[in-house]
């Protein structure tokens, strides 16, 4: 059960903004492996808020089903916030959602990520990047990996909810 994987707080809060505002969510993942999907669609209400979700792993299906910009997704392995930017903008549009997530990353060191583990996330409202950036994690499970990136994107996320307080936010990558 999520709640016990995902910190229920959490999961609560963001639910409870969703609904009382009559917003709705998709999401896009890579590196996380549905894991969003999973903490999302088990949401008491889901039904009401949560508008579905897509796990795409290889450049072809990013390029199908988030229309990532193949010359910049190849050169950097389909990892970089360009690409997290155009996942997050890709369900928000897709899924007819207010609110989208896009993450794509590592989650064990392999030499195409220089044997690092990163990955970058995206957070839109309406068409707007409203959070971005880098996450990285110190565990060292590739799945303590995903639960933590996950993590870290749904407080990402809830700070974005708070900070908007029910308004239009204005975008902090404006241009991205």
């Amino acid at each position: 059960m999520p709640e016990k994987l995902f910190e229920e707080t959490i999961i609560r809060e963001i639910r409870d903004l969703l609904l009382g505002r009559q917003q709705s969510i998709a999401v896009g993942e890579s590196v996380s492996s549905g894991l969003l999907q999973l903490a999302f669609s088990a949401m008491p209400d889901a039904i009401q808020f949560y508008q579905g979700g897509i796990t795409a792993y290889n450049l072809t299906q990013k390029i199908k089903f988030f229309s990532v910009e193949p010359l910049h997704a190849s050169t950097v392995n389909c990892v970089s916030q360009e690409v997290a930017n155009e996942i997050s903008l890709a369900v928000c549009r897709e899924f007819a959602s207010d609110w989208g997530i896009g993450i794509t990353g590592y989650a064990s060191a392999v030499p195409e990520s220089g044997n690092r583990v990163f990955a970058f996330f995206s957070i839109c409202y309406r068409d707007k990047i409203q959070d971005s950036g880098q996450l990285k994690s110190r565990k060292a499970d590739p799945f303590r990996v995903q639960l933590d990136y996950a993590h870290q994107v749904l407080e990402k996320l809830l700070g974005c909810l708070v900070s908007s307080n029910g308004k239009q936010v204005l975008s902090k990558t404006a241009g991205k």
